[in-house]
C-alpha cells in the first residue's frame, strides 16, 4: 500500500537526540531485522502475557481504561493492550511484524471483541492526518529504529482534540538495578532489539509533544504519559 501524503512536517531524527554514551542506541536495527526477531519469539510473548498483567497491566488500564471514539493501537504486538480498552471503542492495531498481528487476532477472538489489525511501520504510518481519536502505545519505543519520527507520526494522525497515551520503560531509579541494565544494554538490544536504558521523557520531549500527565512506576523502570496531540509541526 502506498502511505498518502503526508503534511509538511519538521521530523526530528534519533541520532540527533540520543546521548553519545548510550551505545547500543547508536547502531538501531532496522525495521527487516525487528520483523525477523519477532518471528523468533512472537509465542512467546503471548504464552508469558500472565506475568504482564500482574507487573504492568494496572499502568495499562490506568492510561487505557478511558480513551473512547476510534483508537489506534501503534505496535500493538499480540494485542497485550485490548483487554484494557472499552469494549465501544473502534479498534485499529498495527504492528511490523505478521507473527504478532496473527496472535493479536487471536486474543481478538478470546476475548469476543471487533477490531481492525493492519501490518504496517510505526515511523510511517498509512493513515491520513487527524483519523484518530485516541492514539495508544506500550513498551514500543526501544524497539523503534527512529523513536522521535514514530512518536511524531502518532502525534500526526491523532485529532488536535484527542488524545496520545504511551506507556513507556527505561533505566531503574535504582542504582542496582540501573548498574545491571546498563552492563546488559547491548547484549539485550542485540537479542530482543530492545533498549534496555533509554528515557521516555527525553523521547517524547524529542518529538516536540506536549505532556498533560505523567508518572513514573516500578522502580522507575515505566513511565506513563497522557499527551496533548501538537500541531505546530505542521
Amino acid at each position: 500500500m502506498t502511505p498518502p501524503e503526508h503534511t509538511t512536517r519538521r521530523r526530528v531524527h534519533q541520532e540527533d537526540q540520543r546521548p553519545d554514551s548510550d551505545v547500543e542506541t547508536n547502531r538501531p536495527m532496522s525495521v527487516s531485522d525487528i520483523k525477523a526477531s519477532y518471528a523468533d519469539f512472537a509465542d512467546g510473548v503471548r504464552r508469558f502475557e500472565w506475568l504482564d498483567r500482574a507487573t504492568v497491566g494496572r499502568y495499562r488500564r490506568h492510561r487505557f481504561g478511558d480513551v473512547d471514539g476510534k483508537v489506534l493501537d501503534v505496535a500493538c504486538g499480540t494485542g497485550t493492550n485490548f483487554r484494557y480498552l472499552p469494549e465501544t471503542v473502534e479498534l485499529v492495531g498495527i504492528d511490523i511484524s505478521p507473527d504478532m498481528l496473527a496472535n493479536a487476532e487471536d486474543q481478538l477472538t478470546d476475548l469476543g471483541r471487533d477490531g481492525t489489525l493492519k501490518e504496517m511501520d510505526a515511523q510511517n504510518l498509512e493513515f491520513a492526518d487527524d483519523s484518530f481519536d485516541a492514539v495508544i502505545s506500550a513498551l514500543s519505543t526501544c524497539t523503534f529504529p527512529d523513536p522521535v519520527a514514530a512518536l511524531q507520526e502518532m502525534n500526526r494522525v491523532c485529532k488536535p482534540e484527542g488524545t496520545i497515551r504511551l506507556i513507556e520503560h527505561g533505566r531503574s531509579d535504582v542504582g542496582l538495578i540501573a548498574r545491571f541494565q546498563e552492563w546488559r544494554a547491548d547484549a539485550h538490544y542485540a537479542k530482543m532489539g530492545c533498549r534496555w536504558t533509554q528515557e521516555p521523557r527525553n523521547l517524547v520531549e524529542a518529538a516536540g509533544l506536549s505532556i498533560n500527565d505523567t508518572s513514573t512506576e516500578l522502580l522507575g523502570m515505566i513511565t506513563t504519559f497522557e499527551i496533548a496531540p501538537s500541531k505546530t509541526n505542521d
